[in-house]
């Protein structure tokens, strides 16, 4: 079972939200995960199987080992732009 950590500045708001959005789409491909969301700086110090955060965090987060897979989005709440990223990574790592 996977374990997804979506991030935004504040973690409360944008980071929730794509949370609910990634569960719809983890819920309409029928995969299990471990999902959570976080502010920036918390993250730096979390890991995760996959990393979810906004375009403008990639600088931030492409040094991290911690997490092996990043998904950087342009829209934090796009399903079909969650789902596009998201199942490729699913698959290869045979989380599906």
């Amino acid at each position: 079972m996977p374990s997804i950590l979506m991030v935004c500045g504040n973690g409360c708001g944008s980071s929730l939200v794509c949370q609910m959005a990634v569960e719809a789409v983890l819920k309409e491909l029928g995969v299990q995960a471990r999902v959570d969301h976080s502010d920036m700086l918390s993250a730096s110090s979390k890991s995760a199987d996959i990393l979810i955060a906004g375009v403008n965090f990639k600088p931030h987060f492409d040094k991290f080992p911690s997490f092996p897979n990043k998904i950087y989005l342009n829209s934090l709440i796009s399903k079909q732009e969650i789902r596009s990223k998201l199942q490729p990574i699913l698959e290869e790592n045979d989380w599906m």
